[in-house]
């Protein structure tokens, strides 16, 4: 900021009447978070906030860095923990109106003047917090759709040398990747020579589909895992010989109960204790 008139004594009117504006600053903003945050949490924050806005506005460059900082990790804390845009901005917008509730109790003509360039300070910080929760939200919501996304792609122990991989909804490059990657750890950890890749839940096979689970079983091959494609219901089986879709030498069994009693006969295990025994 500049160190003219009008900075000057908005600065002396926020440390001459620091008391009733910051109590007022509080009650907003408490108001807006609805119990969210404690009160002795949210007067300590405030506080401070309200210490640099007095130097920053009056030109001291430090506190306006600190200031920014401040409000950055606000910003960020609000954002991660699920706090709107509105009950974020209001932290910041707020101080406006509980200056201008106090000049409008003085009727001090000149201090109304002198509001509008604090108020186009306040409106400045309030984009960077805006801009700073927008960004964190967005990262928020990035994380939780890479962890969904884990969790909808679980690789799991059939039987000893054995894995399976059901699948669920649509199959894309992203999950995909995620499916191979997670299913090549599995392989490194287990040394596994089976692989069982059920599509029973996949909502349609097209070309693309098949090209993402030929990838992964040419990469799980590599390894020297043989994968078996299991739940290729007759809708699915119809699509595939429309489309002219080759699997090559993948084997591909109706259901995952059949792709595991082929990986258990490759593997020479004999189950007993069926109706037929």
């Amino acid at each position: 900021m500049t160190d003219g008139s009008a900075d000057g004594r908005i600065t002396e009117l926020l440390r001459s009447w620091e008391e009733p504006v910051l109590d007022r600053w509080i009650e907003l903003v408490g108001g807006s978070v609805r119990g969210r945050i404690t009160e002795p949490e949210l007067r300590s924050e405030l506080t401070e906030l309200y210490g640099l806005v007095q130097r920053a506005f009056d030109g001291d460059d430090t506190a306006a860095g600190e200031l920014r900082a401040a409000l950055a990790e606000i910003s960020r804390a609000r954002a991660r923990h699920g706090f709107s845009p509105s009950e974020t901005a209001i932290g910041v917008f707020a101080l406006k109106q509980a200056l201008y509730e106090r000049i409008r109790t003085t009727r001090d003509q000149r201090a109304y003047g002198d509001l509008i360039d604090f108020s186009a300070y306040v409106d400045e910080l309030g984009l960077a917090t805006f801009e700073t929760y927008a960004a964190t939200r967005e990262q928020v919501i990035a994380n939780q759709a890479e962890e969904l996304m884990e969790l909808s792609t679980p690789v799991v122990k059939l039987w000893d040398g054995i894995l399976g991989v059901p699948l669920v909804g649509t199959l894309d490059s992203a999950r995909t990747q995620v499916v191979m990657e997670t299913l090549l750890q599995t392989l490194v950890d287990t040394r596994s020579r089976f692989a069982v890749i059920d599509i029973t839940g996949v909502a349609a096979v097209d070309t693309e589909v098949a090209q993402h689970l030929m990838k992964t079983v040419m990469a799980a091959r590599l390894m020297g895992t043989q994968c078996v494609i299991s739940g290729i219901r007759p809708q699915i089986a119809q699509t595939i010989v429309t489309l002219g879709i080759e699997f090559g030498d993948i084997v591909t069994k109706a259901s995952m109960a059949d792709a595991l009693a082929y990986a258990l006969d490759r593997s020479g295990v004999r189950v007993t204790g069926g109706p037929e025994d």
